[in-house]
C-alpha cells in the first residue's frame, strides 16, 4: 500500500496556462468581415497585444506544463493564435503556430558600464562612519 502511494505521488502535475479558444470559435472568424469588437466577442481579451506593429496583432496564448517532483515544470505543449488586423480594424489574417516552430533565443550577456566607484564590503560599511552631524547641539 505504502509503494502505491509514493507511485501516485511522483505522477506529473499538469497545468494549464493562458486561454484556449474553442477551436469552433476560431474557425467561425473569417478573415475580410470579422473586426476587433466582433474577434472579442466571440473569444474574449487577447493574452497579449503586439506593440511594434504599425497594424493590431493580438496573441490568444496557451502552455500545457507538466510537473513531476520537485523537478522544474516542462512545456508539454504551447499554441499561440495569432490574429492580425488592417489599419481599418478588420481581420487581415488568423495563424496558429505550435511549439514545433519555437525558436531558442540567446540572451546578451555583456553589461552596461555604469559610471561610480566599486566599493568593496567593508568599504560599505564603514564608509558612513564620521559622516553624520550632531544634531543635539542647539544653534545660536
Amino acid at each position: 500500500m505504502l509503494v502505491g502511494v509514493a507511485l501516485t505521488a511522483c505522477a506529473p502535475r499538469i497545468e494549464t496556462h493562458g486561454s484556449d479558444p474553442d477551436p469552433a470559435k476560431v474557425a467561425e472568424i473569417v478573415p475580410g468581415d470579422y473586426t476587433k469588437q466582433t474577434v472579442k466577442d466571440v473569444l474574449g481579451s487577447p493574452s497579449s497585444v503586439a506593440v511594434f506593429d504599425k497594424n493590431e496583432v493580438w496573441y490568444y496564448i496557451t502552455e500545457h506544463t507538466a510537473t513531476e517532483a520537485f523537478f522544474k515544470p516542462k512545456v508539454t505543449a504551447r499554441t499561440i493564435l495569432v490574429i492580425a488586423f488592417d489599419n481599418k480594424g478588420v481581420v487581415r489574417s488568423v495563424k496558429k503556430v505550435g511549439l514545433d516552430q519555437a525558436q531558442n533565443m540567446t540572451p546578451v550577456t555583456r553589461e552596461t558600464p555604469t559610471a561610480g566607484n566599486e566599493l568593496t564590503l567593508m568599504q560599505q560599511l564603514l564608509g558612513n562612519l564620521g559622516r553624520f552631524e550632531d544634531t543635539g547641539k542647539k544653534k545660536p
